[in-house]
């Protein structure tokens, strides 16, 4: 069977952290390359709160092959039309938001994986193959082994169901999404907090009870990103390009306005 090298993937496979960036203002195929010299194993490009489309999204993953940083891509909820474009083009995963019930993400492996396991249609060339002609057997059989499909675990309904989401067969990683899961829960920001705590412990049992990755994103500050990948986190999206941007941009400001 045809084999592809999924970065991202393999890093879990071998039982060590995988780490992504989050790209929401990035435009150009440059970044890949840089991310990827920066040491990240993943692309999280931001479909879901920025006006990155879907083009630029396919532009940056085809250059995210090249470069050997995995592309993964974050559509709107349960917008599959965008999911599976992006995936024709090149994407290699992607992380749906906002999946509460075990009844979401068998939907989303269905609408995302190729036959027999789900219902996705099947395309041309495709440029994980470099367009090459490939058997469409050894093809989609390559592809639903490396895809990485991500659901993010935002709300308390999530962490209730758990372990039904991680039982989902197709379902790679639940990856907590710690801004919205604290919003919700009435603690907004509060990363560290004893609730947010047992619900990282709720889910990363989930994961190990299914032989699923536990992944985390939206906890940025580093006594957070210890505990959790302490507690057993695989996935980890560890920054996005504004965040490091403004943090670097104020860092040197200061500085220098405090050599006057």
């Amino acid at each position: 069977m045809k084999q592809i090298i999924n970065p991202a993937r393999a890093r879990l496979e071998a039982g060590e952290v995988s780490v992504g960036v989050g790209l929401r203002i990035s435009r150009t195929v440059d970044i890949a390359k840089a991310m990827k010299t920066a040491g990240y194993d993943w692309l999280f490009i931001d479909l879901e709160h920025s006006p990155i489309s879907i083009e630029t999204a396919v532009n940056i993953s085809v250059a995210a092959l090249d470069a050997g940083i995995s592309p993964l891509v974050r559509v709107p909820w349960m917008e599959h039309w965008i999911a599976t474009r992006v995936l024709d083009g090149g994407a290699m995963g992607i992380v749906m938001p906002h999946v509460d019930t075990a009844e979401q993400a068998r939907e989303v492996v269905d609408r995302l994986k190729y036959p027999p396991i789900g219902h996705r249609s099947v395309a041309g060339p495709n440029a994980i193959f470099d367009f090459d002609k490939v058997d469409v057997g050894d093809s989609i059989a390559a592809i639903n082994a490396s895809q990485l499909i991500t659901v993010m675990i935002e709300t308390p309904e999530a962490v209730e169901n758990a372990d039904e989401i991680a039982a989902v067969d197709g379902v790679d990683v639940l990856l907590i999404g710690t801004g919205d899961l604290t919003t919700e829960m009435g603690i907004p920001g509060q990363a560290g907090h004893e609730r947010i705590v047992a619900a990282y412990e709720t889910v990363i049992a989930a994961c190990e009870k299914q032989g699923k990755w536990a992944g985390m994103g939206g906890a940025y500050n580093e006594p957070d990103l210890e505990r959790y990948i302490g507690m057993g986190v695989r996935m980890v999206l560890a920054s996005n390009d504004l965040g490091l941007m403004m943090q670097a941009a104020g860092q040197m400001t200061s500085f220098v306005k405090g050599c006057a």
